[in-house]
């Protein structure tokens, strides 16, 4: 079942590797056939190095284990309820890099200081509200995938624009339209991260509105020209 999809939910783990953005298990990607509205995660706990395609899970939008023999990732609810309230991805990474860590512990959000952060998001990098004890309590990470929901939607920030996220006192979550491309934004995030925290520290202005567009939009507007397909 969805073997394609399997090898490619399994490189994309081993990108966060490669990428040295994880320490032991500490991370993981899902991906999503829209079609059939099955999702590939990683299992939980397994060592990268012993990893292979087969091991991954195959789930329900609701959470139902229909293939596979370990137990899928912790965060799978959170991963899942991003699919339900995000129709328009189609993987999702989340991992625990130092900087973007130091933010989101930090309760703060990413500022786009420049043109690498326009490059890659249209505005902050938000940091989500705290949960309550309530939603610590039960449903834990469900309610993780809830208020990153709710963040992005009282705010008007469209997640097609801003692929990432900060869960207040947590980590990162970042995504796109594959798990390639969320395991890639997730490698991204940190590097922004790391350039903002030490921006700050040299006390730099953030970088203007209209510079910002500027490299947003031509990366990622309608008229994009950055790279080779849009001759």
């Amino acid at each position: 079942m969805l073997e394609a999809l399997k090898e490619q939910v399994w490189r994309a783990n081993l990108d966060l590797v490669k990428y040295k953005l994880v320490l032991f298990t500490w991370g993981n990607v899902s991906a999503i056939d829209r079609e059939s509205g099955r999702v590939v995660i990683k299992p939980s706990g397994v060592d990268y190095a012993q990893m292979q395609p087969s091991d991954m899970v195959v789930l329900s939008l609701d959470g139902d284990i229909l293939e596979g023999d370990l137990n899928p990732s912790s965060d799978t609810p959170t991963h899942l309820e991003l699919y339900r309230r995000f129709p328009s991805i189609g993987g999702v990474a989340h991992t625990h890099s130092t900087y973007a860590v130091a933010f989101a512990q930090a309760a703060q959000e990413i500022p786009p200081y420049g043109t690498t952060h326009a490059d890659f998001a249209f505005g902050p990098i938000p940091c989500t509200r705290d949960l309550t004890y309530a939603e610590i309590k039960e449903a834990y990470e469900l309610n993780t995938g809830r208020v990153i929901a709710e963040h992005f939607e009282t705010r008007g920030i469209d997640p097609n624009a801003v692929p990432a996220v900060l869960v207040h006192s947590h980590g990162p979550f970042t995504w796109g339209k594959s798990a390639d491309a969320a395991a890639k934004n997730a490698a991204i995030l940190e590097e922004v991260a790391r350039m903002a925290f030490l921006s700050r520290m040299l006390d730099a202005p953030t970088a203007s509105s209209f510079i910002q567009k500027k490299h947003y939009e031509r990366k990622h507007g309608p008229n994009a020209y950055y790279g080779q397909g849009n001759k």
